[in-house]
């Protein structure tokens, strides 16, 4: 009798190993450094995934609770896991468009961009447009000895192109530089003694003499770009998956397209189709398309909420330039241009009455704003349609860029709930040259004022609003941590007491990110039933000294529970 209940205590002892945890994971991610982003739970070590979500989390030895046969285990060897990256304000087939056009985002000299377009046009047939995006005069290391309202003019670009159209868009998106070809097609070339139109909401740049000097600002730019033959659905297919690899090989989960049509959109969908959509895509509609508005006013947003794949529930509205082309809206004078303001580039009545449809019909509003004007009339707009619809809550209504702002306006972010949301990168990029454009007070009591807009108790959001700055969230979180340019500079950072703690700079990476496309209860924070969306860092991003932040690189994105990238 003995025997048989020392064999019967063996048989069970045996069949409780052999049938493993009653709810086994996946995968386990284990022995790393996990940031949650959750004030109750912030740093564990081991997290449990089960159908692309999020079972459990713990310590090492916990989470191996969960380790069933068919279970898939990563040892993070000690790396750093944060909640999946999400780019709050980018564009997302300019980013893959940037890869199969001209790449001028690292051209140091005038000389240096003409001979690179040189080279594409010599591989081109005649009458083939050259096309390319990136370059930045203000970042260049030297300037051509003519120069107009600190820009290049077209003459050496033109002479080394004269047989092709080229049409380069400047970093901001918000000028662009053309040759002789391509401003004698539009019609503007002055070659007959004529002066060049005046564009609304646009600028030609003239020489003293008044001849065009190839630039053009703000919508003046579409006096050429819409000559540019439409790109083809099979370059428009290699653009998206292109930048779908360059966004998860950067750590990116989810990503905010900050204006599409409805073809980039139906090509998204499908990719989702096919099984080929990587990064989870959060879609505003172009205000440049008012007949597009309209026809999804009728029928309403469309939210994803099985996969969580595609949503389309914002609008983009471009209501101002850029400081760099000097064509963001100001209050008063730029400057180093007096008597210049900058250019409202879309109608102050547009803005209303897009916010007035846009509240009943479910749509969020996103408008692009840098200068104090922009700034202060967009929350202007913003207000009243709040006023009309008392009893619509929620609405999450946001600036996109919120670069400069009135001080008096700046509580008024918490104050309505809207969210702002900026690019950190881009402090790094433009702070050395934008107090020539406004001047000291104007840049240390309004501008790139991350601390200030939190304190209002206003969600910032971050990104790099790619293909302007390349889609890497590292320089633009150690922007947001130093205020320093890339090379390090200055001592102290620009107007250091703007600057964000780390946990702010990776809450406005993911949960705040999250929250500013309604989905902070599914996706942003590493909890028990959240989505298992995770980026993983090859250096400790929240411990290493601010110096060593840029030398991190991403070992490993997950979107889903779907390892889509790995350091080679």
């Amino acid at each position: 009798m003995k025997h048989l209940y020392l064999l019967s205590i063996l048989g069970l002892f045996l069949f409780s190993c052999s049938s493993g945890p009653e709810n086994p994971a996946d995968k386990v991610f284990t022995n790393g450094i996990i940031y949650t982003v959750d004030d109750q739970n912030p740093e564990v070590q081991a997290v449990a995934v089960k159908d692309g979500m999020i079972l459990a989390l713990g310590t090492s030895e916990e989470i191996q609770n969960y380790v069933g046969k068919a279970t898939e285990v990563i040892d993070l060897q000690g790396k750093t896991m944060t909640p999946g990256l999400i780019e709050s304000h980018a564009h997302l087939m300019g980013i893959g468009y940037n890869k199969l056009e001209i790449d001028l985002m690292y051209v140091k000299t005038y000389d240096e961009l003409v001979e690179k377009v040189a080279d594409a046009a010599a591989k081109a047939k005649p009458g083939d447009w050259i096309t390319g995006r990136g370059w930045h005069q203000d970042k260049w290391i030297e300037m051509p000895e003519k120069t107009v309202q600190g820009f290049p003019t077209h003459e050496a670009l033109s002479a080394a192109t004269p047989n092709n159209p080229v049409y380069l868009a400047h970093a901001s998106g918000h000028a662009s530089f053309v040759n002789e070809k391509a401003l004698e097609l539009a019609g503007i070339s002055n070659l007959a003694g004529e002066r060049p139109k005046e564009v609304e909401g646009g600028e030609i740049i003239l020489d003293p003499l008044g001849n065009p000097t190839g630039i053009l600002a703000e919508r003046a730019s579409g006096l050429v770009s819409r000559l540019i033959p439409e790109e083809t659905p099979e370059r428009a297919a290699e653009a998206l998956t292109l930048a779908l690899k360059e966004l998860n090989e950067k750590g990116i989960t989810s990503f905010h397209d900050a204006g599409a049509n409805q073809a980039t959109i139906d090509l998204i969908q499908k990719f989702k189709d096919e099984g080929k959509l990587t990064v989870r895509q959060y879609v505003m509609l172009t205000g440049r398309e008012p007949e597009l508005l309209e026809a999804w006013y009728k029928k309403g947003p469309m939210i994803d909420t099985a996969d969580h794949l595609l949503t389309v529930r914002s609008i983009k509205l471009n209501c101002d330039g850029a400081l760099g082309s000097r064509g963001a809206w100001l209050l008063d004078d730029y400057s180093d241009r007096p008597g210049h303001r900058g250019h409202e580039t879309l109608p102050m009545s547009v803005v209303t009455e897009v916010s007035e449809k846009a509240i009943p019909a479910g749509f969020q509003v996103c408008s692009h704003a840098i200068g104090d004007r922009a700034n202060q009339e967009i929350l202007d707009r913003y207000e009243a349609a709040f006023a009309k619809n008392p009893d619509a809550k929620n609405l999450r209504f946001r600036i996109e860029h919120a670069q400069h702002i009135h001080p008096d306006d700046i509580p008024r972010f918490g104050q309505l709930g809207v969210i702002a949301a900026m690019q950190a990168i881009h402090l790094s990029s433009d702070r050395p040259w934008a107090i020539d454009r406004l001047g000291e007070k104007r840049i240390i009591d309004g501008a790139y004022v991350w601390q200030k807009l939190i304190q209002s108790g206003a969600v910032v959001t971050n990104g790099t609003d790619a293909p302007v700055e390349p889609v890497d969230p590292i320089p633009s979180f150690y922007a947001s941590v130093t205020r320093k340019t890339l090379q390090g500079l200055p001592e102290g950072g620009y107007e250091g007491d703007q600057k964000m703690t780390r946990e702010q700079a990776l809450k406005s990476y993911t949960l705040d990110g999250a929250f500013a496309e309604f989905e902070e209860d599914f996706k942003g924070s590493i909890e028990v039933g959240k989505a298992a969306d995770f980026t993983v860092f090859d250096k400790n991003i929240m411990e290493v000294p601010e110096a060593d932040i840029l030398n991190a690189k991403v070992a490993m994105t997950v979107m889903g529970g779907k390892i889509v990238y790995r350091m080679p």
